[in-house]
């Protein structure tokens, strides 16, 4: 599984001219299901996208999480971020999840981050989306369930 987290101002995602999810100050995450993700897999990255301190406290230093700090997700399917780009100059995207094996795991990430106290706005499965953002920083982190071991998340 791999997330790109931005910190933001805002972020909010469209279909079809139609906005279908929008966040003040918080987290848009781009999210991507490889084919050998879980439901554990999930899990452990909510817990880390939920317990990252990446917001800034009185003092200006990174100590706040997203709840601490009262902000939202906005949470983006995104297959692309497993694209293969070793050969030619056409992405490859066979490294990425099948949709009927991603689109449950990417709900389940979205209902774990609820699970967690946290409000998550959600764009749509499979559609094609304008996502617009105001990043914070800018402060743009990539997550990866394969550099953690065996998919393995790790204790938050």
């Amino acid at each position: 599984m791999r997330v790109v987290l931005q910190r933001v101002t805002m972020a909010s995602v469209a279909v079809g001219g139609r906005e279908i999810g929008r966040i003040g100050s918080g987290l848009l995450a781009l999210v991507g299901i490889g084919p050998g993700d879980d439901s554990a897999v999930v899990e452990k990255m909510a817990g880390k996208v939920a317990a990252l301190r990446i917001f800034s406290d009185e003092r200006g230093h990174m100590n706040r999480d997203v709840q601490e700090h009262g902000g939202a997700v906005l949470s983006v399917s995104q297959f692309t971020l497993y694209a293969d780009v070793r050969r030619g100059r056409r992405p490859g995207f066979t490294e990425a999840a099948a949709p009927e094996m991603a689109k449950p795991l990417w709900i389940a990430f979205g209902q774990a981050l609820r699970a967690r106290g946290l409000h998550v706005e959600e764009g749509e499965f499979g559609a094609d989306m304008a996502v617009s953002l105001v990043n914070d920083g800018p402060v743009t982190i990539l997550l990866d369930s394969a550099t953690w071991g065996g998919g393995d998340a790790g204790a938050v």
